[in-house]
């Protein structure tokens, strides 16, 4: 199976990424519905599920890209595609604003959760800054940035659900608001199967990250791109299409924290891709043998989340064409990356 998989043709090659981007867009759909009835039967609530629960079941696929194109010695695709993708699932959120006509969608799902996520997502990304600037050390050949970016990610979930249980701050309620109420009808399924379809779907999603990283590979090397151009905009893109389905999905259901949280705790657990990938590539630090062309897209991502965190915090009630100067602004901040990466 391994050899004929890495030795398919570029026609195939093509054909199994085009066939892992339906299936990963068909799950997403599903993944919405099944994680926002987890967090009214559970009592998480849409900020904790969208980031833990939604955030890590559509980050699978992702993860297995990077940490298997990291195993495998291609630190350049394992660091692109988990930069790339909180990238492009930050720009998705400029579609989901679109998707909702009747407000911009940062006023009506500004909450205490949604912003520490995003403050907590900054200080992972300034996080893999420093370990490229920082000495080359190793242990195990693991860089201490590493475990770092496990301990901030746990700390700032427990900051998050502190919020939900004991706020100290909270948005100004209009009428465009909407905040997270469960909802009053419990669901046909029980909540034993909602667990156990979330995980089957969770791992198809995983496995279908795998069979993408095998044809990714194919695909850069028939045609001469480059790991960092086949991460940003093939992997990244196609393993984020469940955070864009289940973010559309979100706002259709009226769960508009949960859409926001997802995307946003969805970025968050993706700098753990670059952890994990230091711990499967074994030549060493992998946050000092990647080009800086994609060490641009950190800097890039910590700008996209603090315009996003700008739009939460500022709530423009209406923006032009519906849709708030975030989203704007999101957009031309991509494109420019795309057209900086596609220069050099």
């Amino acid at each position: 199976m391994l050899t004929l998989l890495s030795d398919m043709s570029l026609t195939v090659a093509f054909a199994l990424f085009s066939v892992c981007a339906v299936v990963i867009g068909i799950i997403g759909t599903r993944l919405a519905r099944i994680v926002d009835d987890l967090a009214d039967r559970t009592g998480l609530g849409e900020a904790i599920a969208g980031a833990v629960l939604l955030g890590m079941a559509t980050s699978l696929s992702g993860i297995v890209v990077s940490v298997s194109s990291a195993w495998t010695d291609k630190p350049e695709l394992a660091m692109s595609n988990a930069l790339g993708g909180i990238a492009v699932q930050t720009l998705f959120l400029t579609i989901a604003d679109m998707v909702y006509r009747r407000a911009n969608l940062e006023h009506a799902a500004a909450s205490l959760g949604n912003l520490i996520q995003g403050a907590l997502l900054l200080c992972l990304l300034s996080l893999l800054l420093l370990g490229r600037f920082t000495p080359e050390w190793t242990f195990w050949q693991v860089h201490p940035i590493t475990p770092l970016l496990f301990i901030a990610y746990l700390f700032g979930l427990k900051l998050v659900k502190n919020a939900q249980t004991r706020p100290m701050w909270s948005p100004t309620r209009t009428r465009e608001t909407r905040e997270d109420q469960p909802d009053e009808s419990p669901g046909k399924l029980t909540l034993v199967r909602l667990w156990l379809l979330f995980v089957g779907l969770a791992l198809t999603i995983g496995i279908t990250g795998w069979l993408l990283e095998r044809s990714a590979t194919v695909i850069a090397a028939e045609t001469g791109l480059s790991q960092a151009a086949v991460g940003v905009l093939l992997t990244s893109i196609v393993t984020s299409l469940p955070e864009l389905v289940t973010t559309v999905a979100a706002v259709r259901r009226g769960a508009l924290t949960l859409a926001v949280a997802g995307i946003i705790g969805g970025n968050a657990f993706d700098t753990l891709f670059a952890a994990a990938s230091d711990v499967a590539y074994r030549g060493g630090s992998i946050y000092h043998v990647i080009p800086d062309q994609v060490m641009l897209w950190v800097a890039l991502a910590v700008l996209m989340t603090g315009v996003l965190m700008l739009g939460l915090l500022h709530r423009q009630e209406q923006g032009p064409g519906r849709i708030g100067f975030e989203s704007l602004v999101i957009i031309g901040l991509y494109l420019a990356g795309i057209a900086t990466l596609m220069v050099n």
